[in-house]
This record gives structure tokens, C-alpha cells and sequence, in this order.
């Protein structure tokens, strides 16, 4: 996903296979097309009709051995609940106590479901997001977000990636912000656009950034998150939650990157 924070034009493309790059294909989305996304085969029939190379077999000797060992543990941990078999590669199905389609069924306030053997936890060595925002000489700001997914994710699963808003959002008006961490969680609060938007409200980066990760924390307590905000002038700061979280900046300030490093705050009890 890319985002041009003067014209607020959007490119993203999901679950895109056989192109490897991207942030290019999601850039040519935005030049080249009216739409917001693409998605699928046709994303990457896309890409390639506007010159990226492929269709390119982008596995590695690396993920085809994580995913044998995967299979070879029964498919655990992933990302299923309420399904049976509850330890084992399927095939899948409803699990018959939550087959309740009946008035008020969807208004159930517990979280309680019949979750795999193992449970899938995001951390540092198991999705690969990459979100970075660009101020330039102008002052003109830009956002983009590139990731490869979480590993075992259900095919069809869209995480927040190329979602605006989510991973990444951007004004010049204001400023921006990037996000990583379990994005399925994440983009049911759109994280980038609420710090965006309490900057533009008056709030600093360090409190528009705490503020996005508490919320999400104060309905998902284990959750694992993260977010940097950047306001026009170049301020920044980040706020996480379940992990320590590493950000970087090179600005004209400094002779190099300089990487800073944000620890999760303890909530109150």
C-alpha cells in the first residue's frame, strides 16, 4: 500500500502472488488506475502488463521447508477456531455449538471459541511488515506499507497491509503514521488514521501513538502492536503493546539511520 498524503490518492494490491515486488505494483495502482486495489490473480496480471517481471516463482528453499515442518506438526499452530478437527490439517468444519444463526446471535459480547491446539501469536519472527513515511524538501508526506503476510495464514486472508488507514496513513496537512503487528486485530481499529487524525486535533506524536495502541489494548489485552507517528515538522515518536518495538529515522539532523527503541507501557490495573 501507498499513500500520497498531498492528493490522498491510495494503491495497494493483496494477495498478489507471483510479482515480488509490492510497493511498485501498489504504486502503479495508484498512477495508472482509478481504483483504490487490486487483489488476486488479476493484481498480478496487472503488475506484469505494466512491466514488473514475473510471473516469478517467489518461493524459497527456506519457506518450503518451514511449511514441510509445518504439515509434518498436524498444521499447528494456525489461525482456525471453532472448527473441528482442532489438531490436525483438515478438512475443516463448523464445529456444531457455534452453528447459531438465530436473532442475536451476532451480538455475542464473549470472545469464547474452540481455538486449535496451539494458538498462532504474532511476534518479531513470524510476519515481515515494513512501513515507512517520507517528509520531502517540500513538506510533502508519503506513506507506504509492504509485507509478505503472516506465515500459516488461511489462503484468502488480507491482513492489514494494504488497508489506508491501517497499516499506514498520510496528510501533509499533518503528518503520518506506519503500523505492524497482528493486523487482523489492528485494522478493526485503523490505528494510522486515528493517530493522523488526533494529530491533527492538537495531540503530540508520542500521545497520538499511545492513545491508537491503548485503545486496541483496552478490548484486546494480549494483543502484539505497534505504531509510529510523525507530525509535518518531523517529530516523532512510537507506542507498542506486547512487544519492544524498533523504529528508525534519517533525517538531515543526523549523519546516519538512528534507531530508537520503544518499550510497552504496563497498563494500569
Amino acid at each position: 500500500m501507498i499513500m500520497n498524503g498531498v492528493t490522498m490518492e491510495v494503491g495497494a494490491v493483496a494477495s498478489m502472488r507471483y510479482v515480488s515486488d509490492g510497493i511498485k505494483a501498489a504504486k502503479l495502482v495508484m498512477q495508472h488506475t482509478k481504483h483504490t486495489m487490486l487483489v488476486g490473480e488479476q493484481a498480478s496480471i496487472f503488475a506484469i502488463s505494466m512491466g514488473l517481471p514475473g510471473p516469478t516463482n517467489l518461493s524459497s528453499e527456506e519457506s518450503i521447508e518451514k511449511w514441510t515442518n509445518w504439515k509434518k506438526s498436524k498444521c499447528q499452530p494456525n489461525f482456525r477456531k471453532n472448527v473441528l478437527p482442532v489438531d490436525d490439517c483438515g478438512p475443516y468444519h463448523a464445529e456444531s455449538s457455534t452453528m447459531n444463526f438465530g436473532e442475536g446471535a451476532c451480538l455475542d459480547t464473549k470472545r469464547t471459541s474452540l481455538d486449535n491446539t496451539l494458538s498462532y501469536k504474532f511476534g518479531i519472527h513470524n510476519h515481515d511488515t515494513i512501513s515507512m513515511a517520507v517528509i520531502d524538501k517540500k513538506g510533502h508526506i508519503a506513506v507506504g506499507t509492504s509485507t509478505n503476510g503472516a506465515s500459516f495464514k488461511i489462503p484468502g486472508r488480507v491482513g492489514d497491509g494494504p488497508i489506508a488507514g491501517s497499516s499506514g496513513y498520510a496528510d501533509t496537512e499533518v503528518g503520518a503514521c506506519g503500523a505492524t503487528g497482528d493486523g487482523d486485530i489492528m485494522m478493526r481499529f485503523l490505528p494510522c488514521y486515528q493517530v493522523v487524525e488526533s494529530m491533527r486535533l492538537g495531540m503530540e506524536p508520542k500521545l497520538a501513538a499511545k492513545d491508537a495502541i491503548s485503545r486496541i489494548a483496552r478490548k484486546y489485552p494480549d494483543f502484539v502492536g505497534a505504531v509510529f507517528a510523525v507530525d509535518k515538522n518531523g517529530v516523532h515518536a512510537g507506542a507498542c503493546h506486547g512487544w519492544t518495538f524498533q523504529y528508525s529515522v534519517r533525517s538531515p539532523d543526523t549523519a546516519d539511520v538512528v534507531v530508537y527503541t520503544v518499550v510497552p507501557e504496563i497498563a494500569n490495573a
